[in-house]
Protein backbone atom coordinates (compact mmCIF):
# COMPACT_ATOMS: atom_id res chain seq x y z
CA UNK A 1 0.00 0.00 0.00
CA UNK A 2 1.02 3.35 -1.01
CA UNK A 3 0.29 6.88 0.75
CA UNK A 4 -0.40 10.03 -0.93
CA UNK A 5 -1.60 13.69 0.73
CA UNK A 6 -2.17 16.38 -1.27
CA UNK A 7 0.08 18.80 -2.40
CA UNK A 8 -0.84 22.62 -1.43
CA UNK A 9 0.53 26.14 -2.74
CA UNK A 10 1.78 27.37 -6.33
CA UNK A 11 5.16 28.81 -6.48
CA UNK A 12 6.30 27.00 -3.59
CA UNK A 13 4.96 23.73 -4.56
CA UNK A 14 8.85 22.20 -5.50
CA UNK A 15 9.79 22.88 -1.81
CA UNK A 16 6.60 21.59 -0.38
CA UNK A 17 7.30 18.48 -2.97
CA UNK A 18 10.60 17.80 -1.26
CA UNK A 19 9.35 18.29 2.22
CA UNK A 20 6.85 15.36 1.93
CA UNK A 21 8.83 13.27 0.01
CA UNK A 22 11.71 13.32 2.67
CA UNK A 23 9.09 12.48 5.28
CA UNK A 24 8.06 8.60 3.49
CA UNK A 25 5.27 9.95 1.28
CA UNK A 26 4.98 8.03 -1.98
CA UNK A 27 2.75 10.32 -4.14
CA UNK A 28 1.27 13.85 -4.08
CA UNK A 29 -2.08 15.12 -5.95
CA UNK A 30 -3.76 18.07 -6.47
CA UNK A 31 -7.67 19.54 -6.08
CA UNK A 32 -9.67 21.80 -8.31
CA UNK A 33 -9.76 24.58 -6.36
CA UNK A 34 -8.05 28.36 -6.12
CA UNK A 35 -5.18 27.63 -8.48
CA UNK A 36 -5.64 25.29 -12.02
CA UNK A 37 -5.22 21.69 -11.37
CA UNK A 38 -2.30 21.15 -12.85
CA UNK A 39 0.56 24.64 -12.36
CA UNK A 40 1.96 22.83 -8.74
CA UNK A 41 2.46 19.39 -10.12
CA UNK A 42 4.27 21.12 -13.45
CA UNK A 43 6.17 22.92 -10.64
CA UNK A 44 6.87 19.92 -8.56
CA UNK A 45 8.42 17.98 -11.51
CA UNK A 46 11.32 20.26 -11.23
CA UNK A 47 11.90 19.60 -7.36
CA UNK A 48 13.80 16.17 -8.47
CA UNK A 49 11.78 14.16 -6.56
CA UNK A 50 10.43 9.99 -7.09
CA UNK A 51 6.99 11.41 -5.78
CA UNK A 52 4.08 10.11 -7.99
CA UNK A 53 1.83 13.07 -9.07
CA UNK A 54 -1.85 13.15 -9.37
CA UNK A 55 -4.69 15.34 -10.16
CA UNK A 56 -7.40 14.25 -7.79
CA UNK A 57 -9.38 15.57 -9.99
CA UNK A 58 -9.04 17.34 -12.88
CA UNK A 59 -12.96 18.36 -13.43
CA UNK A 60 -13.59 16.73 -17.06
CA UNK A 61 -16.05 18.63 -18.95
CA UNK A 62 -14.90 22.14 -19.08
CA UNK A 63 -12.03 21.00 -20.48
CA UNK A 64 -12.04 19.31 -23.97
CA UNK A 65 -10.44 15.54 -24.39
CA UNK A 66 -7.44 17.10 -26.78
CA UNK A 67 -6.35 19.89 -24.02
CA UNK A 68 -6.40 16.90 -21.55
CA UNK A 69 -4.64 14.81 -23.59
CA UNK A 70 -1.43 17.17 -23.66
CA UNK A 71 -1.43 18.11 -20.59
CA UNK A 72 -1.36 14.51 -19.34
CA UNK A 73 1.14 14.05 -22.33
CA UNK A 74 3.52 16.58 -21.06
CA UNK A 75 3.26 15.91 -17.04
CA UNK A 76 3.97 12.17 -17.91
CA UNK A 77 7.06 13.41 -19.50
CA UNK A 78 7.97 15.96 -17.00
CA UNK A 79 7.66 13.53 -14.30
CA UNK A 80 9.27 10.71 -15.84
CA UNK A 81 6.66 8.54 -16.21
CA UNK A 82 5.14 9.21 -12.94
CA UNK A 83 1.67 10.62 -14.11
CA UNK A 84 -1.99 10.02 -13.49
CA UNK A 85 -4.79 12.11 -14.72
CA UNK A 86 -7.55 11.62 -12.36
CA UNK A 87 -11.17 13.05 -14.06
CA UNK A 88 -14.19 13.82 -12.29
CA UNK A 89 -17.71 14.88 -13.28
CA UNK A 90 -18.18 17.29 -10.38
CA UNK A 91 -21.88 17.92 -9.50
CA UNK A 92 -24.60 19.96 -12.05
CA UNK A 93 -24.62 23.29 -9.93
CA UNK A 94 -20.94 23.72 -10.12
CA UNK A 95 -20.16 22.52 -13.84
CA UNK A 96 -23.49 24.34 -15.20
CA UNK A 97 -23.26 27.41 -12.90
CA UNK A 98 -19.60 27.78 -12.01
CA UNK A 99 -18.05 26.57 -15.14
CA UNK A 100 -21.09 27.61 -18.05
CA UNK A 101 -20.92 23.94 -19.77
CA UNK A 102 -23.34 21.13 -20.38
CA UNK A 103 -23.43 18.30 -17.41
CA UNK A 104 -26.32 16.73 -19.41
CA UNK A 105 -26.01 12.73 -18.41
CA UNK A 106 -22.62 12.45 -17.22
CA UNK A 107 -21.76 8.80 -17.01
CA UNK A 108 -22.32 8.65 -20.79
CA UNK A 109 -20.44 11.76 -20.96
CA UNK A 110 -17.71 10.90 -19.28
CA UNK A 111 -17.31 7.16 -20.95
CA UNK A 112 -17.55 9.19 -23.94
CA UNK A 113 -14.04 11.28 -22.83
CA UNK A 114 -12.59 8.17 -21.98
CA UNK A 115 -12.73 6.97 -25.12
CA UNK A 116 -11.39 9.85 -26.94
CA UNK A 117 -8.46 10.27 -24.98
CA UNK A 118 -7.20 6.64 -25.31
CA UNK A 119 -7.88 7.42 -29.59
CA UNK A 120 -5.81 10.58 -29.48
CA UNK A 121 -2.98 8.74 -27.34
CA UNK A 122 -3.14 6.22 -29.84
CA UNK A 123 -2.97 8.27 -32.58
CA UNK A 124 0.26 9.98 -30.96
CA UNK A 125 1.92 6.32 -30.79
CA UNK A 126 1.60 5.06 -33.93
CA UNK A 127 0.80 7.64 -36.11
CA UNK A 128 -2.29 6.38 -37.02
CA UNK A 129 -5.27 8.62 -38.09
CA UNK A 130 -7.27 10.43 -35.60
CA UNK A 131 -10.97 9.29 -35.79
CA UNK A 132 -12.88 9.59 -33.08
CA UNK A 133 -17.14 10.20 -33.51
CA UNK A 134 -18.79 10.16 -30.77
CA UNK A 135 -22.27 11.73 -29.14
CA UNK A 136 -20.83 14.37 -27.18
CA UNK A 137 -17.03 15.23 -28.64
CA UNK A 138 -15.60 14.20 -31.81
CA UNK A 139 -11.88 14.36 -33.09
CA UNK A 140 -10.64 13.63 -36.42
CA UNK A 141 -8.10 15.92 -37.22
CA UNK A 142 -4.08 15.64 -35.45
CA UNK A 143 -1.35 17.15 -38.27
CA UNK A 144 2.01 16.43 -37.29
CA UNK A 145 2.45 19.81 -36.23
CA UNK A 146 0.32 19.25 -33.39
CA UNK A 147 1.49 15.36 -32.80
CA UNK A 148 4.12 15.12 -30.15
CA UNK A 149 4.56 11.55 -31.05
CA UNK A 150 5.71 8.03 -29.03
CA UNK A 151 6.01 8.52 -25.44
CA UNK A 152 9.37 7.74 -24.24
CA UNK A 153 7.90 6.96 -20.35
CA UNK A 154 4.55 4.85 -21.95
CA UNK A 155 1.17 6.56 -21.74
CA UNK A 156 0.23 8.26 -18.54
CA UNK A 157 -3.10 6.86 -16.56
CA UNK A 158 -6.29 8.03 -16.81
CA UNK A 159 -8.15 7.52 -13.21
CA UNK A 160 -11.95 8.48 -12.16
CA UNK A 161 -13.33 9.73 -9.16
CA UNK A 162 -16.07 8.32 -7.84
CA UNK A 163 -19.15 8.30 -5.02
CA UNK A 164 -22.21 6.91 -6.76
CA UNK A 165 -22.15 3.33 -7.74
CA UNK A 166 -22.66 4.53 -11.34
CA UNK A 167 -19.40 6.37 -11.82
CA UNK A 168 -17.31 3.88 -9.31
CA UNK A 169 -18.68 0.96 -11.60
CA UNK A 170 -17.35 3.31 -15.27
CA UNK A 171 -14.21 3.38 -13.51
CA UNK A 172 -13.69 -0.29 -12.81
CA UNK A 173 -14.70 -1.44 -16.56
CA UNK A 174 -12.97 1.44 -18.37
CA UNK A 175 -10.65 3.50 -16.39
CA UNK A 176 -6.43 2.82 -14.94
CA UNK A 177 -7.88 3.59 -11.51
CA UNK A 178 -10.28 4.54 -9.38
CA UNK A 179 -10.18 7.58 -6.65
CA UNK A 180 -12.46 7.13 -3.98
CA UNK A 181 -14.65 9.81 -3.12
CA UNK A 182 -12.99 11.38 0.64
CA UNK A 183 -16.25 12.12 1.92
CA UNK A 184 -17.22 8.21 2.65
CA UNK A 185 -17.31 5.89 5.75
CA UNK A 186 -15.63 2.19 6.25
CA UNK A 187 -19.82 1.33 5.90
CA UNK A 188 -20.55 3.21 3.15
CA UNK A 189 -17.05 1.56 1.27
CA UNK A 190 -17.98 -1.96 2.03
CA UNK A 191 -21.43 -2.22 1.35
CA UNK A 192 -21.55 0.35 -1.21
CA UNK A 193 -18.29 1.15 -3.08
CA UNK A 194 -16.97 -2.34 -3.41
CA UNK A 195 -19.96 -3.61 -5.09
CA UNK A 196 -20.03 -0.88 -7.38
CA UNK A 197 -16.38 -2.20 -8.25
CA UNK A 198 -17.07 -5.41 -9.01
CA UNK A 199 -19.96 -4.81 -10.94
CA UNK A 200 -17.72 -3.03 -13.23
CA UNK A 201 -14.77 -5.15 -13.47
CA UNK A 202 -17.25 -7.81 -14.27
CA UNK A 203 -18.73 -5.51 -17.11
CA UNK A 204 -15.62 -4.96 -18.46
CA UNK A 205 -13.84 -8.29 -18.24
CA UNK A 206 -10.77 -7.37 -16.10
CA UNK A 207 -9.81 -8.93 -13.02
CA UNK A 208 -8.71 -6.52 -9.99
CA UNK A 209 -5.30 -6.49 -10.66
CA UNK A 210 -5.89 -4.05 -14.07
CA UNK A 211 -7.79 -1.03 -11.47
CA UNK A 212 -5.40 0.65 -9.39
CA UNK A 213 -7.66 1.82 -6.45
CA UNK A 214 -7.14 4.65 -3.92
CA UNK A 215 -8.96 4.80 -1.15
CA UNK A 216 -9.19 8.89 -0.10
CA UNK A 217 -9.73 9.43 3.42
CA UNK A 218 -9.94 13.05 5.20
CA UNK A 219 -8.31 13.09 9.15
CA UNK A 220 -8.49 14.81 11.83
CA UNK A 221 -5.24 13.53 13.54
CA UNK A 222 -2.98 15.27 16.04
CA UNK A 223 -0.29 14.74 18.69
CA UNK A 224 -1.61 16.75 21.19
CA UNK A 225 -5.39 17.35 22.79
CA UNK A 226 -5.13 21.02 21.49
CA UNK A 227 -3.95 20.40 17.92
CA UNK A 228 -6.62 17.67 17.61
CA UNK A 229 -9.18 19.52 19.04
CA UNK A 230 -8.11 22.31 16.16
CA UNK A 231 -8.10 19.31 13.64
CA UNK A 232 -11.62 18.53 14.20
CA UNK A 233 -12.93 21.66 14.16
CA UNK A 234 -11.50 22.09 10.85
CA UNK A 235 -13.06 18.43 10.15
CA UNK A 236 -16.64 19.39 11.15
CA UNK A 237 -16.62 23.17 8.73
CA UNK A 238 -15.09 20.64 5.93
CA UNK A 239 -17.68 17.79 6.51
CA UNK A 240 -20.53 20.30 6.86
CA UNK A 241 -20.24 21.62 3.31
CA UNK A 242 -19.89 18.30 1.63
CA UNK A 243 -22.92 16.89 3.69
CA UNK A 244 -24.90 19.69 2.31
CA UNK A 245 -24.63 18.07 -1.01
CA UNK A 246 -27.51 16.15 -2.32
CA UNK A 247 -25.37 14.13 -3.95
CA UNK A 248 -23.14 12.89 -0.89
CA UNK A 249 -26.50 11.78 0.77
CA UNK A 250 -26.38 8.09 0.34
CA UNK A 251 -22.65 8.19 2.40
CA UNK A 252 -25.09 9.81 4.90
CA UNK A 253 -28.19 7.50 4.68
CA UNK A 254 -25.97 4.07 4.98
CA UNK A 255 -25.18 5.48 9.12
CA UNK A 256 -28.51 6.56 9.22
CA UNK A 257 -27.84 10.27 9.10
CA UNK A 258 -29.62 10.66 5.88
CA UNK A 259 -31.83 13.86 7.39
CA UNK A 260 -29.27 16.10 8.14
CA UNK A 261 -28.24 16.86 4.35
CA UNK A 262 -31.33 18.32 3.71
CA UNK A 263 -31.13 20.41 7.07
CA UNK A 264 -27.53 21.55 5.94
CA UNK A 265 -28.26 22.09 2.43
CA UNK A 266 -30.98 24.57 3.77
CA UNK A 267 -28.58 26.62 5.93
CA UNK A 268 -26.18 26.90 3.12
CA UNK A 269 -29.09 28.60 0.58
CA UNK A 270 -29.87 30.74 3.41
CA UNK A 271 -26.11 31.74 3.83
CA UNK A 272 -25.70 30.65 7.17
CA UNK A 273 -22.58 28.87 6.78
CA UNK A 274 -21.35 29.98 10.56
CA UNK A 275 -23.76 27.08 12.09
CA UNK A 276 -23.53 23.98 9.74
CA UNK A 277 -20.24 23.04 11.44
CA UNK A 278 -22.75 22.67 14.89
CA UNK A 279 -24.79 19.94 13.23
CA UNK A 280 -21.77 17.48 13.08
CA UNK A 281 -21.03 15.83 16.13
CA UNK A 282 -18.71 13.56 17.43
CA UNK A 283 -19.86 10.40 16.02
CA UNK A 284 -20.16 11.60 12.53
CA UNK A 285 -16.41 13.49 12.94
CA UNK A 286 -15.42 9.67 14.07
CA UNK A 287 -16.96 7.77 11.01
CA UNK A 288 -16.31 10.45 7.95
CA UNK A 289 -12.83 11.18 9.50
CA UNK A 290 -9.57 9.61 10.22
CA UNK A 291 -9.25 10.69 13.50
CA UNK A 292 -7.15 10.90 16.97
CA UNK A 293 -3.30 10.42 17.36
CA UNK A 294 -1.14 9.58 14.34
CA UNK A 295 -1.13 5.99 15.37
CA UNK A 296 -5.15 5.99 16.07
CA UNK A 297 -5.44 7.73 12.63
CA UNK A 298 -3.23 4.91 11.04
CA UNK A 299 -4.78 2.33 12.32
CA UNK A 300 -8.24 3.58 11.18
CA UNK A 301 -7.22 3.97 7.74
CA UNK A 302 -5.69 0.55 7.74
CA UNK A 303 -8.94 -0.92 9.30
CA UNK A 304 -10.85 1.10 6.33
CA UNK A 305 -9.07 0.28 3.07
CA UNK A 306 -6.79 -3.16 4.20
CA UNK A 307 -6.62 -5.50 1.28
CA UNK A 308 -9.12 -3.48 -0.98
CA UNK A 309 -7.00 -0.64 -2.14
CA UNK A 310 -3.72 0.16 -3.42
CA UNK A 311 -2.81 3.35 -2.21
CA UNK A 312 -4.28 5.76 0.32
CA UNK A 313 -4.53 9.49 -0.01
CA UNK A 314 -5.28 11.69 2.82
CA UNK A 315 -5.85 14.86 3.73
CA UNK A 316 -6.99 17.48 6.80
CA UNK A 317 -9.35 20.76 6.57
CA UNK A 318 -6.30 22.45 7.55
CA UNK A 319 -2.66 22.44 7.84
CA UNK A 320 -1.24 20.03 9.81
CA UNK A 321 2.45 20.29 11.19
CA UNK A 322 5.21 19.01 9.17
CA UNK A 323 6.18 16.83 12.13
CA UNK A 324 1.80 14.90 13.29
CA UNK A 325 1.97 14.16 8.95
CA UNK A 326 5.59 12.18 9.15
CA UNK A 327 4.67 10.27 12.39
CA UNK A 328 1.38 9.69 10.62
CA UNK A 329 3.01 8.56 7.42
CA UNK A 330 5.10 5.88 9.88
CA UNK A 331 2.76 4.42 11.72
CA UNK A 332 0.63 4.11 8.58
CA UNK A 333 3.80 2.19 7.06
CA UNK A 334 3.52 -0.10 10.59
CA UNK A 335 0.13 -0.33 10.20
CA UNK A 336 -0.06 -1.33 6.81
CA UNK A 337 2.81 -3.97 7.32
CA UNK A 338 1.25 -5.35 10.33
CA UNK A 339 -2.33 -6.08 8.82
CA UNK A 340 -3.08 -9.76 8.35
CA UNK A 341 -4.88 -8.14 5.16
CA UNK A 342 -2.82 -5.62 3.95
CA UNK A 343 -2.22 -6.61 0.49
CA UNK A 344 -4.35 -4.92 -2.05
CA UNK A 345 -6.33 -7.77 -3.77
CA UNK A 346 -5.81 -10.33 -1.49
CA UNK A 347 -7.86 -13.21 -2.72
CA UNK A 348 -8.96 -13.83 0.75
CA UNK A 349 -10.09 -10.58 1.27
CA UNK A 350 -14.06 -10.72 -0.30
CA UNK A 351 -15.54 -8.08 -2.55
CA UNK A 352 -19.41 -8.18 -2.48
CA UNK A 353 -20.95 -8.56 -5.32
CA UNK A 354 -24.57 -7.59 -5.02
CA UNK A 355 -26.34 -4.39 -3.33
CA UNK A 356 -28.46 -1.63 -4.49
CA UNK A 357 -27.17 1.65 -4.20
CA UNK A 358 -28.95 4.96 -4.72
CA UNK A 359 -28.69 6.18 -8.45
CA UNK A 360 -26.41 8.87 -8.60
CA UNK A 361 -23.45 8.67 -10.36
Amino acid sequence: MKFDTRLDGLADAPAEARRLAALGLDGVFTFEGPHDVFAPLVLATSAGTSLDLATNVAIAFPRNPVQLAHQAWDLQLLSQGRFTLGLGSQIRAQVEKRYGVDFDRPIDRMREWIGALRAIFATWETGDRLDFRGEFTSHTLMPPTFNPGPHPFGLPAIALGGLGPRMVSLAAEVADGLLVMPFNTAAHFRQRTLAAMAEGLARGGREREDLTVTGEVIISCGRTSEELEAARTGARWLLSFYASTPAYRPVLEVEGWEDLQPELNALSKAGRWAEMPGLIDDAMVDALTASGSPSQAAADIVRRFGGQVDRVAFYAAALVPEETVGELVDELHHAAADSPSATAGDPSASIPTSGSPKEIP
